[in-house]
């Protein structure tokens, strides 16, 4: 957690980083600019003066992009402050009880649990899928149209029994022949332990399941 943290500090770092180098190529350029001019001026002919025309809408172009230079790295500063301030907001999940959408869930002590809730009665299946994404176990159930849980052993269609991993499950409402007509929303419950910003998002791993934040439904602290 630490080191995702500190991430997103070396990004807004290194964004810093760049604004002060390019800060400091353009403070070079335009010294170097000002003795030029300077050299110029002290060096030309009383009696025929150069055109200043020139070097004074340079010095304006150099003035310009200096105050664009300092307002970029001034937004920089900001929004690493915004996001160090989004990091810190997102880690107050952890230790948390939460409920979101989701079809992940640990197998823990020979059982596995989802929760879903069907639009109404009605026949249903339920799909199961290893950490590799295949298919290893189909059942019917009956859809009640309320809130209700599906468990499973960790037994194989063959019989093959798991004893632990993270599961994925799909659930649908069937017809008379038990094909598919819709998708049953599934939710998982579980504690965060810990917030993964690797994406550029904040996504909770509860479980060893990865759930994005936007799926969140409900958050519960523990004791309370």
């Amino acid at each position: 957690m630490v080191d995702q943290i500190s991430s997103l500090s070396s990004a807004g770092g290194l964004r810093s980083a760049e604004a002060a180098a390019s800060q400091t190529a353009l403070s070079n350029n335009y010294e170097l600019f000002l003795s030029i001019l300077t050299t110029q001026i002290k060096n030309q002919d009383p009696l025929d003066p150069q055109d200043a025309s020139q070097f004074t809408e340079q010095l304006v172009q150099y003035s310009s992009v200096e105050q664009q230079i300092k307002t970029n790295d001034q937004l920089e500063s900001v929004l690493a402050s915004i996001e160090a301030a989004g990091a810190s907001s997102f880690v107050s999940y952890i230790g948390t009880e939460i409920e979101a959408l989701g079809s992940g869930a640990e197998l823990e002590d020979g059982k596995a649990t989802w929760t879903f809730s069907a639009q109404r009665e009605a026949p249903g299946l339920v799909q199961i899928f290893d950490e590799n994404g295949e298919l290893i176990h189909e059942a019917e159930t009956e859809l009640t149209g309320s809130e209700q849980t599906f468990e499973w052993n960790g037994e194989t269609e063959s019989g093959t029994p798991y004893t632990a991993g993270t599961f994925q499950a799909a659930i649908f409402e069937v017809d008379k022949d038990g094909a598919p007509l819709r998708t049953v929303p599934i939710r998982v419950r579980g504690v965060v332990d810990g917030v993964d910003f690797s994406t550029g998002g904040a996504v909770l791993q509860v479980d060893g399941s990865n759930i994005p934040v936007s799926q969140v439904i409900s958050v519960t602290r523990n004791g309370a």
